[in-house]
């Protein structure tokens, strides 16, 4: 057997809507490619080379191909153009290890939708081909986002936000400090992935701080890292987020609450260059892109006393604001759609439908907690379902005071299903993420006081289950 047949048979009469071809010269990566394929469901087959997959694209008729850039007799980028003149409706999703900012230019003007840096996981590969069906199934594909091994696909049709990503395209490419503001769930720091993936520094390290989840004594040492003995039980050096960012890009998140005598420090680092170590002699010089968010008016902090201003004003380079979910309604049947396809994924479920009127009511919806609390109303929905479609009583009636698409008002158990249901996904929350509380509360869209009085609510109601002490 000759390698074209097997890796499958030119001709096959399934649907388009389900095929898949993938093209790389690699044997083993063309096997993990098929393996990780055919696990979503997808019938598909693997070309030797872009030669190859012009012979298959015909009879095959695939919607979506997975190309190597580096590759003989036809180049990756070379196959984007023959498949654009040929079948222009098929999505193209490029792999390589050779990556530049320049190819990734490229290949998206050329009409690839994607751009996978190798070595990727195969959960990143299945994401994005979660991502890239649903954009599909509205109609238009998903924001192309050059990728990392921890990012998401932007999803999004709605004009206002389509000129906000365009723009950050602009600035991305700079070396101008951003600060992004919006409301809690908005995306801020996917927002901030996106400008590092679009940058020159984008194969190198990505560093987020949350300054809100770290105690103020303990923030100091994250950023800025310590020398051995600099303070009881500095028992080694720890190299500080600055640091670790070099060259790179270092997130902010959430800077609104980082204490006045830290905001001094920043200030100095982001004229200096340079970062004093806790208990060290010399400064150590530093590269980095800094980007900061806020789900403040920074402004209004500034005329507070809260904010220092000339912090303010080095932050303020390029100011971006992400609109809420209620001023992009457009986006809710797009976005629902995907998160329900993750949710079926995670829980090893068939993906539910969600029905037209379902989809309707989820626009009427007020949104507080925005893309995070929908993302976690559809994973409720979907338990909810079962093997049904997604209907409106699957989904709240009106929205809490804080994002967890669930009651958090205290009650004891009733007939219904729904307090059960509350309390089967926080523990699944819980168990995903090891039992730490700061990231079930982040996950879930709710503060970890909120959290707290939900498991003590378990505790005491008249069915104890065992909860996680911490």
């Amino acid at each position: 057997m000759n390698e074209r047949e097997k890796n499958g048979p030119l001709l096959d009469n399934g649907e388009d809507s389900e095929r898949v071809l993938i093209v790389d010269d690699d044997p083993s990566m063309r096997t993990a490619l098929l393996e990780t394929v055919k696990r979503l469901g997808y019938s598909a087959q693997a070309a030797i080379d872009g030669s190859d997959a012009l012979e298959r694209l015909v009879r095959f008729r695939p919607w979506l191909v997975l190309t190597d850039l580096r590759m003989p007799r036809l180049s990756g980028l070379d196959l984007i153009k023959e498949i654009r003149s040929r079948s222009p409706q098929v999505t193209i999703v490029l792999m390589t290890a050779y990556g530049t900012i320049e190819t990734a230019v490229e290949a998206m003007k050329l009409g690839a939708s994607e751009y996978l840096l190798k070595p990727f996981s195969m959960d990143l590969l299945e994401r994005t081909i979660v991502s890239l069906k649903a954009g599909r199934e509205e109609g238009l594909p998903a924001v192309p986002l050059a990728q990392s091994t921890e990012s998401r696909a932007i999803l999004t049709q709605d004009p206002g936000m389509v000129r906000l990503l365009s723009t950050i395209e602009g600035v991305a490419a700079s070396q101008a400090t951003v600060l992004i503001h919006g409301e809690s769930g908005t995306g801020k720091e996917l927002l901030a992935r996106f400008i590092h993936a679009r940058s020159p520094r984008a194969h190198r390290p990505f560093i987020a701080v949350n300054c809100a989840a770290l105690p103020e004594g303990l923030l100091e040492s994250e950023l800025f890292g310590h020398e051995r003995g600099a303070f009881t039980g500095a028992l080694i050096r720890k190299i500080g987020k600055f640091e670790m960012a070099h060259t790179g890009t270092l997130l902010l998140d959430e800077i609104s609450e980082m204490n006045l005598p830290l905001q001094a420090k920043l200030l100095r680092v982001l004229q200096e260059r340079e970062v004093d170590r806790i208990g060290g002699r010399d400064p150590v010089p530093v590269n980095i892109r800094v980007v900061a968010t806020t789900n403040r008016a920074l402004y209004r902090d500034v005329e507070q006393g809260r904010f220092r201003e000339d912090l303010y004003y080095r932050l303020n380079v390029f100011p971006i604001t992400v609109p809420p979910l209620r001023e992009r309604a457009i986006d809710i049947p797009l976005l629902a759609k995907h998160f329900v396809a993750q949710s079926a994924s995670r829980n090893g479920l068939t993906p539910s439908t969600v029905s037209e009127s379902a989809l309707a009511h989820l626009q009427r919806l007020a949104w507080k907690g925005n893309v995070r609390e929908l993302e976690n109303v559809m994973e409720r929905a979907v338990l909810l379902a079962g093997d049904g479609p997604i209907l409106p009583e699957h989904c709240p009636s009106e929205m809490p005071s804080e994002p967890l698409g669930l009651p958090l008002r205290s009650q004891q158990p009733t007939n219904g299903s729904l307090w059960e249901m509350e309390r089967e996904l926080i523990f699944k929350t819980l168990a995903r993420v090891k039992d730490n509380r700061t990231h079930a509360a982040k996950e879930l869209g709710i503060s970890i006081r909120t959290l707290r009085n939900k498991l003590r609510e378990y505790r005491e109601s008249e069915r104890p289950l065992s909860i996680p002490s911490q």
